[in-house]
């Protein structure tokens, strides 16, 4: 393990350090390599692909703290295909200034992220052929990560146990964590990330589909002149003649991708705001039959809202962290099929309805970030077999204290699946509430929460 860096921001002392970890882990365990470095994989070497990668991960304490050996809080990041988060300051994400009271903070990059050995487009450059490629990006999912986590621990930490803190993804990497490496975890907290199992995409997008539309109509109650607005939109960028600074088109679906953060606040202000000022000669364009000059400025604003630039795998990996051993049949795009039984949702319906958390096939045809990809993914939604990434009967047997935050009204991860799981894991206590979306854990009061009520039943007191 190598460190980087040590500096501080205001209010956080930080250290950044970097560990090299197997591409590939079937047939390798944490422990064992960790007492040995010198194992492989048994697995053949994918073409063209390296033995090792990076692994990225920072430590954030409160200056006063620094050098201390403080109890450990590993966050497992959102996503699939986030880094961790870059602060500026203890407020820049609500949670980090309660837990820096308590706890070194460590925050990885999961692998393929931020400086943690990044996948990308450029992929294709380095590994040859669309099946080696799948390969690749197959060891990106849960259990590769946990894995990483796990390894991160013996080693750079010297086994001792830490709190996991999972937000969204970091949910379904906290089951995957608690499945197969209880004995690295001494509590867990997850915020609105609570997978249902056994997992299934199908069943993920036949519910949020309607809460989709559900969304998008309570965006137009709230809203109603921007119901004008968006068809006024739909109907001008139907011409396909206005272009992304990148090129791309900017289509009417990528025009209804811009509502896949509708599950958090303040977003219906934010697209509010974005289509105010879509049109130069601003309202009077709307009777204008689609003739109208769309702003530069919405141009830059739709393309910010739905660049994989930062996120490659995001969109990439979407549908894959449902996938859980051998499949019965592929995903096949599931999030797809099920829009297509909602003609509501066609580019040429109206109100024109706009789409979550949903990966679709021409994301791999209009943006160029992710078109090279596109053999590979297509791989993927063909294959069946996946590492395993949850065994209920452990889970069941679980006595690692974990305590969920579920917000009854979350777009994303429904709020009755995750209650049903949560029914079925062992020392597990669910915190239901409407008055926060997905993203509430960035705030000051859920991390706090889940935090004292933990600390008030003794879940923490062989830590603190």
């Amino acid at each position: 393990m190598t460190k980087l860096a040590s500096y501080h921001l205001p209010g956080l002392a930080v250290e950044d350090h970097s560990i090299d970890v197997p591409l590939d882990w079937r047939g390798l365990e944490p422990a064992a390599l960790a007492a040995n470095p010198a194992l492989r994989s048994p697995e053949p070497a994918i073409a063209g692909a390296p033995d090792t990668i990076k692994l990225f991960y920072r430590v954030v304490t409160a200056p006063e703290h620094a050098g201390r050996e403080l109890p450990l809080l590993v966050f497992l990041q959102g996503g699939p295909g986030g880094a961790g988060p870059r602060l500026t300051s203890p407020d820049s994400d609500g949670w980090v200034r309660e837990a820096v009271k308590h706890f070194r903070v460590v925050l990885p990059d999961q692998r393929g992220t931020g400086r943690s050995s990044r996948v990308s487009r450029h992929l294709t450059e380095r590994v040859p052929g669309a099946r080696a490629q799948a390969d690749y990006l197959k060891r990106h999912l849960a259990r590769s990560i946990v894995k990483d986590f796990e390894y991160l621990r013996l080693t750079a930490f010297g086994g001792r146990r830490w709190t996991t803190l999972g937000q969204s993804y970091g949910g379904f990497l906290t089951l995957t964590y608690l499945s197969f490496y209880p004995e690295g975890v001494a509590a867990s907290f997850v915020c609105g990330g609570i997978p249902h199992l056994p997992a299934s995409a199908e069943e993920v997008y036949a519910h949020t589909v309607p809460r989709m539309a559900m969304k998008t109509h309570r965006f137009y109650e709230r809203y109603p002149g921007d119901r004008t607005r968006a068809a006024a939109l739909a109907d001008r960028l139907s011409a396909g003649d206005v272009r992304l600074p990148d090129g791309s088109p900017l289509s009417v679906r990528r025009l209804q991708l811009m509502g896949s953060d509708f599950g958090m606040k303040p977003s219906f202000e934010r697209m509010h705001n974005i289509l105010d000022t879509a049109f130069e000669e601003g309202d009077g364009a709307l009777a204008e039959g689609g003739a109208a000059a769309v702003t530069d400025a919405f141009i830059a604003a739709a393309y910010e809202r739905t660049s994989t630039a930062a996120n490659p795998l995001y969109w990439t990996l979407q549908e894959l962290i449902y996938a859980d051993g051998e499949l019965s049949r592929p995903l096949r795009w599931a999030a797809a099929r099920e829009l297509a039984k909602h003609p509501e949702f066609s580019e040429t319906a109206r109100p024109l309805m706009f789409t979550g958390e949903t990966c679709l096939p021409w994301l791999f045809e209009e943006d160029p970030l992710l078109a090279p990809l596109k053999p590979a993914v297509d791989l993927l939604m063909e294959d069946t077999s996946f590492d395993p990434i949850y065994d209920a009967d452990a889970l069941a047997a679980n006595t690692v204290p974990l305590s969920a935050a579920v917000y009854f009204d979350d777009l994303y991860v429904d709020s009755g699946l995750q209650l049903d799981t949560l029914s079925r894991v062992g020392t597990s206590r669910a915190w239901v509430t409407n008055e926060l979306e997905h993203d509430g854990l960035h705030g000051t009061v859920v991390f706090r929460h889940l935090f004292e009520e933990a600390r008030d039943r003794g879940d923490l007191s062989a830590l603190l």
